[in-house]
């Protein structure tokens, strides 16, 4: 940021009400939590925030009867809606990252996402009308941070398919806990889904960050056995759009039975991975932290070479913790380490 290197330092909000919180006037009922997070994040040091959007198009964007996509709300309040929370955010030194879409629950709307993952038609009705005016509104906002497309898809990914292009082939995820949400999606389906909108978003916007959330490394990295989807390669052979790259890759990771797996970021350093591009710790908490403690997750994350570190969540975990963590590396500004905590706004 302004020719300095920056460790994405913040959390998850997530949401005030699930899918319930921009468009159609409903933000000015939930801007008052918003606000109070951003002002103690700020006096934490945090300088990052992910937010979740879509979800499943609850209530935005604007879906006709046939599931094709008219706009971004029903009352036209969208846009001035998150414009109003992002340069309150900017005001206070903090860059939000919006994820428009969820696939680790499935719930009563999925219908409206189900019809951007398998129809191209309406996955670009959705690009036209809603994403693009989106990002033109919002792209020149100091406290926009990136885009993330969508948390966790391994959780309606179809798991044991053999297929000719490495890429698509998911007998790699069989067993691995992936299509926990149901097993509805080839990983194809999914990369397309991701390719198309990436491109959209950094054809409107060239300096745009973008990625999706990975619900674990098995799906982020060619090492430890696993398998990187959401390489160049894969995204472009699933979509063929060739701006429809990420620019970092975000993963997440929870202990399993009170330990870290061998492949986790917080017992790696992150050129463990073998990635070319930076990697943020997007979802973690201290409820599944193999023992560890906010303070000590934040700072490992800083001191082993990841780009950023996001607790999960300002609902789900305790707030001190999360402020305490955050304020263990507020002051941090080696720049050949994280990089500066503090934003060079």
């Amino acid at each position: 940021m302004n020719g300095q290197r920056v460790f994405l330092s913040g959390i998850n909000q997530a949401w005030v009400a699930y899918a319930y919180d921009f468009g159609n006037g409903q933000y000015q009922y939930r801007r008052e939590v918003y606000e109070r997070v951003i002002r103690e994040m700020q006096e934490s040091g945090g300088n990052s925030i992910r937010v979740w959007i879509h979800i499943e198009g609850e209530t935005s964007p604007q879906f006709d009867g046939n599931g094709f996509v008219t706009g971004l709300d029903r009352d036209g309040t969208f846009i001035s809606d998150m414009r109003q929370y992002i340069r309150f955010a900017g005001q206070h030194g903090i860059l939000v990252f919006p994820t428009l879409w969820n696939a680790a629950v499935k719930q009563n709307y999925h219908h409206h996402l189900d019809g951007l993952v398998k129809s191209t038609a309406k996955l670009q009705s959705y690009i036209d009308n809603a994403l693009i005016p989106m990002v033109i509104a919002l792209k020149d906002e100091p406290g926009l941070g990136g885009w993330d497309i969508i948390n966790e898809p391994e959780g309606e990914m179809i798991s044991g398919e053999m297929n000719t292009d490495p890429c698509f082939d998911s007998r790699f995820l069989q067993n691995s806990g992936a299509g926990w949400a149901g097993r509805m999606y080839t990983i194809q389906e999914y990369l397309r889904f991701i390719n198309w909108q990436v491109d959209a978003i950094r054809r409107t916007d060239p300096q745009a960050q973008v990625t999706a959330g990975s619900w674990s490394p098995i799906s982020v990295t060619d090492n430890f056995g696993h398998r990187n989807i959401y390489k160049d390669q894969c995204l472009i052979n699933a979509g063929g759009k060739q701006m429809g790259m990420l620019t970092f890759y975000s993963v997440h990771t929870y202990d399993w039975n009170g330990r870290y797996g061998l492949d986790a970021p917080f017992v790696n350093d992150v050129s463990a991975y073998g990635l070319d591009k930076p990697i943020v710790i997007a979802e973690f908490n201290q409820k599944s932290g193999g023992g560890m403690k906010l303070p000590q997750q934040f700072d490992y994350a800083y001191n082993h070479g990841y780009a950023g570190a996001w607790s999960w969540s300002y609902t789900d975990e305790d707030w001190n913790a999360q402020k305490s963590g955050m304020s263990t590396i507020k002051n941090n500004r080696n720049p050949t380490s994280g990089g500066l905590v503090k934003l060079p706004m």
